[in-house]
């Protein structure tokens, strides 16, 4: 007897949607098919006609914990995650402490597993410890980074020659660099010439887009020296979009694999500088918003297959500490639960096909982040099922309160989003009827590549059972 069948669905299927029915045992799908016949099962799934769809994977999300819990901390994020859609994400270093070294990620370790209700990976920071690279990598790490190339939240970019030094090391390794493209010189200059500048605007005009298409080249010319595979974390300018197509094309002109990948976030594809008088200092990330021309350009680049995946960079601060002044505001903003809604109500609207927006938010990043070995980001037999049902008619406006993240509030409120009925992590139902139905601590850790020793096997082992 399978554990569920889902029924009256319909799924993406050799380019086209096609009417199905899915039967998930022991947390994998095991059989798609029509009229499957089962005479009985645990739980049965009507769909009513509605998308089954693999669930997203976040590769880019701060969590927070351990250390600024005030803002959320992994059961309150990986809450928003499954309500939204989403089954597995990245954590990204720059916590308190940042995970830099052994000891700071066995404490986030412990605390994840204690608390995710989804599946999830965490990345290894990088500053001045180029040392405790390997260590990390055996650890289980998913990949470095994201690497600071200029200020932001957390305070941890590094200079030109220990970028360089950590590249190389991370070749060495054969391990991922996620890279967070800013160019820091640039960024000081423009500090000192609009230093009377008070209006909202000055965020991005302090960190302009020649700012992240220096880096970008940049980092893509080191990338290419040192044939390291890397990841460009959130591109958001027209500039920094076609110095990666033109690179691409180049590589794929040769018959070669492009060494990276990219991403962009919802809130650099559907917000601009046009909302800066709503938001205010609300709209204040790393990079900043842009304007129409470069919007244009990433919608063009994730229909064309410049960018690979998009990532929510869920970055959440309270109201209380982004309600100030626009210089001393910290920088990021809440969305993990908002990615999905977006990018299937960006369908809704055709701005992109289903096809894509499913190559975008689970294929492509399962594949780039070695998660596919982990039997995610497909909807195919033997892969774990890690689905979404959701009906793309039922668009409804985005609401901070109805939200689960501890930040309390969005910076796409009122826009339009289509949430999920239903998401399965392995085979279980998180969110149904618009409610969480999962224990913290049900997540599962997904270790990166790395060898680790015996000695570690049985280290992360004790981690798990004495999680807090």
């Amino acid at each position: 007897m399978p554990d569920i069948l889902i029924k009256n669905t319909r799924i993406y299927y050799n380019n086209s949607l096609q009417s199905a029915e899915i039967i998930i045992e022991d947390g994998k799908v095991t059989k798609i098919g029509k009229d499957l016949r089962v005479s009985s099962s645990d739980m049965i799934i009507d769909a009513g006609g509605a998308l089954t769809l693999p669930a997203g994977i976040d590769v880019h999300v701060h969590f927070r914990e351990p250390g600024m819990t005030s803002k959320e901390n992994w059961y309150t994020g990986s809450c928003a995650a499954a309500a939204g859609g989403v089954t597995t994400v990245i954590d990204q270093p720059n916590t308190v402490p940042p995970t830099t070294n052994r000891l700071a990620f066995e404490q986030k370790l412990r605390l994840a597993r204690g608390k995710s209700i989804v599946d999830f990976g965490i990345n290894g920071g990088v500053t001045g410890n180029i040392e405790k690279l390997e260590e990390l990598w055996k650890l289980g790490v998913t990949a470095f980074g994201e690497i600071f190339m200029a200020e932001s939240t957390g305070g941890l970019n590094i200079n030109e020659e220990t970028f360089e030094e950590a590249l190389a090391e991370i070749k060495r390794l054969d391990a991922l660099a996620t890279i967070h493209a800013e160019d820091e010189k640039m960024r000081l200059e423009f500090e000192k010439l609009l230093k009377g500048d008070t209006s909202y605007e000055y965020h991005s005009r302090v960190r302009p887009n020649a700012c992240e298409a220096a880096a970008v080249q940049k980092a893509l010319e080191l990338v290419s020296k040192l044939q390291v595979r890397a990841h460009l974390c959130h591109i958001s300018t027209l500039e920094a979009t076609g110095i990666i197509r033109k690179i691409k094309y180049l590589a794929r002109r040769e018959n070669k694999e492009p060494l990276f990948t990219c991403e962009v976030t919802p809130h650099h594809l559907f917000l601009s500088t046009r909302d800066w008088e709503r938001l205010r200092s609300f709209g204040k990330m790393n990079p900043p918003l842009r304007g129409g021309n470069s919007i244009k350009a990433l919608v063009n680049g994730i229909n064309d297959g410049t960018i690979d995946m998009v990532a929510s960079d869920h970055a959440p601060h309270l109201e209380s500490e982004k309600d100030v002044d626009i210089r001393a505001a910290p920088s990021g903003v809440p969305g993990v639960e908002t990615l999905m809604p977006l990018m299937l109500a960006a369908v809704r609207k055709n701005i992109l096909p289903l096809s894509r927006m499913i190559m975008l938010t689970s294929w492509n990043p399962a594949k780039a982040f070695g998660l596919d070995r982990k039997s995610k980001g497909r909807l195919e037999v033997g892969f774990d099922a890690d689905l979404i049902v959701v009906n793309p008619r039922e668009l409804r406006p985005i609401k901070a309160e109805f939200l689960h993240s501890k930040a309390g509030w969005t910076p796409f409120e009122g826009m339009e989003g289509v949430f999920p009925e239903y998401t399965l992590s392995r085979g279980e139902v998180i969110w149904i009827e618009e409610s969480i139905n999962a224990k913290p601590g049900r997540g599962n850790f997904l270790e990166g590549r790395g060898e680790r020793s015996e000695e570690d096997e049985e280290d992360l082992e004790e981690i798990g059972e004495t999680q807090d």
